[in-house]
């Protein structure tokens, strides 16, 4: 309640002071709503600020790691969500189209010719319940609320086999959108903005 007071505030003075103009405002208030925990929240944490050509040409692939606390998440959902958010901004991305070890996504990418593996990892997941649905399998009012993921990844240069960066993104539904969404449904944003940041276009 706190915090949306003070966004309240802090929106309403920015704009009687004339000094915001729309889209800053816009994403000042969409920021606060996620940092509150109203909207989806992730947040990554980065070995290195390494960045990559444009022109950089990405394999991406998923370990076949069960993540703790979700054991019925599809296979390959990370590789295939890193790879929407990837393709955006890097025109040369390839994935891998079920999971593989790393010394075999190793392979294929420099047979591909393939400059760079994103190598990722499912690690953990809390699918809380979302739905009615849900509510009437498993009946327990402590498992209502928001979902949770955190995701790992390794950046490695094929030709080198140098480690480029790391990174960790841990997610969080937010209490307006938490109904019928999933773990994986974290996923997508938080992969689209580390590409950003790999570009160094990142917002946060």
């Amino acid at each position: 309640m706190i915090n949306l007071r003070f966004l309240v505030i802090s929106v309403l003075l920015s704009c009687l002071g004339g000094c915001m103009n729309v889209s800053d405002m816009a994403s000042g208030v969409e920021y606060h709503l996620r940092d509150a925990g109203l909207l989806d929240y992730s947040k990554t944490q980065r070995l290195n600020n390494f960045r990559l050509q444009a022109d950089s040409y990405i394999y991406i692939a998923q370990g076949a790691f069960v993540p703790v606390g979700h054991p019925y998440a599809r296979p390959n959902v990370v590789a295939e969500e890193a790879f929407k958010g990837f393709v955006e901004f890097f025109p040369r991305v390839r994935r891998a189209d079920k999971p593989e070890g790393f010394d075999e996504a190793m392979a294929k990418a420099r047979q591909l010719g393939a400059h760079y593996v994103l190598y990722t990892r499912f690690a953990g997941a809390d699918d809380r319940i979302g739905t009615w649905e849900e509510w009437e399998d498993q009946d327990d009012i402590g498992r209502v609320g928001r979902d949770r993921s955190v995701v790992q990844m390794m950046l490695v240069e094929t030709a080198t086999f140098r480690l480029v960066d790391t990174a960790r993104i841990r997610s969080r539904g937010g209490f307006l959108t938490f109904y019928d969404e999933r773990p994986e449904d974290l996923l997508g944003p938080a992969l689209n903005e580390y590409a950003q940041r790999l570009l160094g276009l990142g917002t946060r």
